[in-house]
């Protein structure tokens, strides 16, 4: 694999990764020149960790808590002085840092942040909204910003034009996705949030100056807070929170540092946790600009507010470097010279299995309420047709597994007899002792009624009448067992007054891992929207609640269900087992999940797909960059090959993100071409 072990900064627009990070320094109250030591010092730690933005907290050259002696000329000139100082000394770092200090204007003291960047002084934004209840009582010393305060300051000879105002953003000259603004504090706290008009005006990272004070459960508030403005505004918030260093005469800070992106907590310091220690983490700032393209409403929000005069922002452009001056990395060294691999540099978690969460607890919950909706949307329909009977092909598989299930848990919320459910077992050519015989349990166990009919004969009768040779294994010998059981589900609805249940999940679907006009079809597919990685966790829910509830016979089925792999069945078995497994046909469901998560939900390119999937399964040694884009490749053939049949797919109601619907999510035309997603892959692999 030809990576450039970490990644330059074209390389990095490409892949749209920005580190970032928060810090919560040693402190010392009212002692600007010692703050500014440890500041500097934070900065330098971070440009060795190619940290592009690092956010401070609150008031942090003086310390939060300094009260009256804000109101001190020394402190005040001194605070100054040190800003100046580690502009200075950090001018030879590739760090954008965001630092708190009073500032006095128009014989007024604002609270603001200064962003400093090679040893310039950027902007200084002054706090919005002041809080003065409770423990706090900063209206005794700062005013709050108000109107449009957009206008240079002076600081000194050389910074004698600085922007002030709260309307700032500062962006990156070489990369449009980074637009960077801050607030402060109690700023976040109230309804309308100077953030909210930033990310209106295009910010896409929000920087919080922050002194927080702890009390019993604000962590967990705050916490909240972050993740549900980070999730409205569509951004990157950076939480930096002051530390136990300030005075505990009324307070007491914990340096809770929270990084949160579009509603997900990305990286979080415990409180009290060392002073000093950064807390970052690599950001991919393509999902922001994808998510604000897929959410139409947002697009609307900033033009409602479009013609207020007020929403005239003033943009600060710079240029990221690295640290021997040339143009530098959004997240990547460029000095490694090529000896790592670029997934080893990412600082942060990409889950192998996106439709799956990772916490237990959190999957038995997402478990709970997918199946809840899948049941639930199956009922509706039942009453709606007034059905009292369904149909499924039970084949002992993990899918036809589901959809029993689900549709048992439909007819209990009906109030209908399980008797109702019609299991139709159909042996062919590839069926199997354990798949039958577990089908045939299965259907026991869940007080339904079990049908079996070969289809052997009648298969056998078709290829006559077509003249197929029973002994060519060919894509007709397949399809023709798949059709024939898919006539005799629709027949038996048809006699029995009820509907025919579709077992297919959304990877086949996505992949077109289905026969036309066969297991493709059906009356209403319970599973239609589920991923195959999220079935097995489904069935093992149900095999989970049948051991608590006492059901051992029934669990018993489910785990051997769980056990079996993943097959069709429609070649013959070899000595009594089966021969032909899905996943080596058309590869993992895990990659293919992962490569359907971010191509759909995403919208990401091959490329990038491909560098976050090096990420996820790095530690997986059956997982090397061959194999991955071997698969990825695989992917996007048959997702553009097989659109014809999602395009009259059945009805069938969306749980996830994630939809493969015409009627819902997707709409892609039958006859497109994918040529423009295989060239990126084909340049892919001439670098392997």
């Amino acid at each position: 694999m030809n990576f450039t072990g970490r990644l330059r900064y074209n390389q990095g627009m490409m892949y749209g990764i920005f580190r970032v990070g928060c810090v919560s320094p040693a402190l010392a109250i009212a002692d600007c020149d010692y703050n500014a030591g440890q500041i500097v010092s934070a900065i330098n730690e971070a440009d060795k960790k190619e940290i592009k933005l690092l956010v401070f907290p609150e008031l942090c050259i003086t310390g939060y808590t300094c009260q009256d002696l804000f109101l001190q000329d020394k402190l005040l000139d001194s605070s100054l002085e040190a800003l100046v100082k580690i502009a200075k000394q950090t001018e030879d770092t590739s760090v954008l840092s965001a630092v708190g200090l009073p500032f006095r204007l128009n014989n007024a003291l604002f609270n603001c942040a200064a962003f400093i960047y090679r040893g310039k002084i950027l902007a200084l934004v002054p706090k919005t909204f002041i809080p003065n209840y409770s423990e706090f009582y900063e209206r005794r010393w700062f005013s709050p910003a108000q109107g449009k305060l957009q206008q240079p300051v002076y600081i000194n000879e050389e910074f004698s034009e600085v922007p002030f105002g709260t309307d700032i953003l500062i962006e990156d000259k070489n990369n449009p996705q980074i637009k960077i603004a801050a607030e402060i504090c109690e700023d976040l706290w109230v309804p309308l949030s100077p953030s909210t008009l930033h990310a209106l005006n295009n910010a896409t990272v929000i920087a919080n100056l922050s002194a927080s004070n702890e009390v019993i459960g604000k962590a967990e508030y705050r916490r909240t807070l972050v993740k549900a403005q980070s999730a409205k505004t569509i951004t990157a918030y950076l939480y930096s929170d002051a530390g136990r260093d300030e005075s505990t005469t009324d307070m007491v800070f914990g340096g809770h540092n929270i990084i949160a992106l579009n509603g997900s907590i990305k990286a979080e310091s415990k409180l009290f946790s060392d002073c000093s220690k950064i807390l970052c983490c690599d950001l991919d700032m393509e999902l922001i600009q994808n998510e604000r393209l897929r959410t139409t409403t947002y697009a609307a929000s900033s033009a409602k507010i479009g013609a207020d005069p007020a929403s005239d922002y003033h943009t600060v452009y710079i240029e990221f470097k690295d640290s021997k001056g040339q143009q530098g990395s959004i997240g990547f060294s460029a000095s490694s010279g090529g000896k790592k691999d670029a997934a080893n540099e990412f600082l942060g978690f990409i889950d192998p299995h996106p439709f799956v969460p990772s916490d237990k607890e959190k999957r038995s919950e997402r478990c709970r309420e997918v199946i809840e909706l899948q049941a639930e949307g199956l009922a509706k329909r039942l009453r709606h047709i007034h059905a009292k009977n369904a149909v499924i092909g039970l084949s002992g598989g993990l899918d036809s597994t589901l959809a029993l299930l689900v549709t048992c848990r439909a007819f209990d919320k009906c109030s209908l007899d399980r008797s109702g459910i019609w299991c139709v077992t159909m042996p062919c050519f590839g069926t199997t002792g354990r798949t039958y015989g577990n089908a045939c349990s299965l259907a026991e166990k869940t007080n339904t009624t079990l049908k079996e009919v070969d289809i052997k004969k009648a298969v056998l009768q078709h290829f006559e009448d077509i003249g197929q040779d029973e002994n060519i294994h060919d894509v007709t010998y397949e399809n023709s067992q798949a059709r024939e059981r898919t006539q005799i589900l629709m027949d038996l609805a048809n006699k029995t007054g009820g509907i025919v249940i579709g077992t297919g999940d959304l990877s086949e679907l996505a992949l077109g891992w289905c026969t036309y006009n066969g297991d493709h079809m059906s009356m209403y597919g319970v599973n239609a929207s589920i991923p195959k990685t999220l079935v097995r966790y489904l069935v093992d829910y149900f095999a989970d609640e049948a051991e608590q509830a006492g059901n051992a016979e029934l669990c018993k089925v489910l785990r051997d269900i769980l056990d079996t792999p993943v097959s069709p069945e429609l070649l013959p078995p070899e000595k009594g087992t089966i021969s032909q497994k899905t996943e080596e046909l058309v590869g993992p469901y895990e990659l293919h999940d992962f490569f359907l998560y971010y191509m759909l939900r995403r919208a990401y390119s091959p490329k990038k797909i491909f560098f976050l999937a090096r990420i996820a399964f790095k530690d997986r040694s059956e997982y090397p960059a061959e194999t991955i884009l071997k698969w990825l490749k695989s992917f996007y053939r048959r997702f553009f090959g097989q659109q014809f049949k999602r395009s009259c797919m059945p009805d069938g109601a969306k749980v996830g993100t994630v939809s493969l619907s015409p009627r819902g999510d997707w709409r892609m035309p039958s006859d497109s071409s994918a040529n423009l997603w295989l060239k990126e892959i084909e340049e892919l692999e001439r670098g392997l």
